[in-house]
């Protein structure tokens, strides 16, 4: 049986896995527009409870809590060569994965790629953390149009009750002491993002013995679109 975790059927067709974790406010959707499979990758987006079709379910509460109950579902799963991407936001519960399968002795990604999202102890300078709820629906509106969708109200009202609660879990992450992970880590600064510079993922530089900070063309939410670009760096690990 296929866990809530997963929304693509795991196929044993595939030597290697590409776990995707999505950004404050969206679901695995968000990766609805990516193939199946990257050459030989199988793309594995990753679902978290209270949001899409696990709307029903308890918020995760702490990127601590998500990190930690997602172990269980996924161990099954790093029979292969795996790696693991975060963009924006979910790169935080990406890396806390990393962390918590090395502390359980479970095997490690072969890369940690981190899209559009400062290193954990800079996480706090996140702008989205400061906006009012006017501002946070606005841009969840331009989000949606983005994706060549007229936001109805009732959408952006439920779209809000998911980003609130997850802006509520960035809030609380507090990690002030970098905790290397042994892998290397692949830091994507997209060149039109105006709200996170190149300077700002330098950070990520503390968190493992090898870090590629490399500069994508597109703007923030661009990834969603799987651009021939990051299709190649996210298979470069292969």
């Amino acid at each position: 049986t296929t866990s809530p975790w997963f929304v693509r059927p795991h196929s044993a067709d595939h030597p290697a896995r590409l776990f995707c974790f999505p950004y404050s406010g969206s679901g695995a959707s968000a990766f609805s527009a990516w193939p199946a499979a990257l050459d030989d990758v199988q793309v594995c987006p990753v679902q978290f409870p209270g949001r899409e079709n696990r709307l029903a379910e308890h918020h995760y509460g702490t990127y601590e809590n998500l990190a930690a109950d997602l172990i269980g579902p996924l161990s099954p799963l790093l029979d292969r060569p795996f790696a693991l991407f975060g963009h924006c936001a979910g790169a935080l519960p990406a890396y806390e994965t990393a962390v918590r399968l090395a502390e359980q002795g479970l095997p490690r990604p072969a890369c940690l790629f981190v899209s559009g999202q400062p290193a954990p102890h800079d996480a706090a300078s996140d702008r989205m953390l400061t906006m009012t709820e006017a501002e946070l629906r606005a841009e969840l509106e331009s989000v949606i149009r983005g994706r060549g969708i007229e936001p109805r109200p009732d959408m952006v009202d439920l779209g809000m009750a998911v980003l609130l609660r997850d802006l509520a879990a960035a809030r609380a992450y507090r990690r002030t002491e970098p905790v290397a992970v042994g892998c290397p880590i692949v830091v994507l600064h997209w060149r039109d993002d105006p709200d996170v510079s190149l300077d700002q993922l330098a950070g990520w530089r503390e968190y493992a013995d090898s870090v590629d900070i490399q500069v994508v063309d597109g703007g923030h939410h661009d990834f969603m679109n799987a651009p021939d670009e990051l299709r190649k760096t996210l298979t470069s690990w292969r």
